[in-house]
């Protein structure tokens, strides 16, 4: 059903899309998929990587790493970006399309008032491409 599961990436928060990661895993086993990780980074020095190409780098030891623990194929889709945030939508969008992807698998957070005026992310990608996108919400711990 599905080949392509792209699968948004931010490795200065891995902590934050655990679920999405076990998510993306477990579909890509049942369906026999293989799993793209997308890394967006900038030219600037940042938590991550001090640079686009030791970002690239560690995205791949990441997804080489997640192969290993899921025992599925994977490949790395790295972008640079002057603003990661602001450019985020469009270069899902982009990504989903020069990846051939069917699934996204990513990571979204607890709905909130400001939604109405900053939508998130996940939303739009949506509601802007024709692939199935299966939106991961983190664990809720005040319960």
């Amino acid at each position: 059903m599905f080949k392509k599961i792209l699968v948004p990436v931010d490795l200065a928060h891995l902590e934050a899309i655990g679920r999405s990661l076990t998510a993306s895993a477990d579909l890509a086993r049942h369906y026999g998929s293989e799993v793209c990780y997308l890394g967006v980074t900038t030219s600037t020095p940042g938590s991550a990587a001090r640079s686009p190409e030791e970002y690239e780098q560690r995205l791949r030891e990441f997804a080489e790493q997640q192969a290993k623990v899921h025992g599925q194929a994977v490949r790395v889709h790295c972008v640079n970006s002057p603003d990661p945030v602001a450019d985020l939508d469009e270069v899902l969008l982009k990504a989903i399309k020069e990846t051939d992807t069917d699934l996204v698998v990513m990571s979204t957070h607890l709905p909130k008032h400001l939604d109405a005026v900053i939508p998130a992310h996940g939303g739009k990608v949506a509601a802007h491409t024709d692939v199935s996108v299966f939106l991961v919400r983190p664990e809720d711990h005040s319960a």
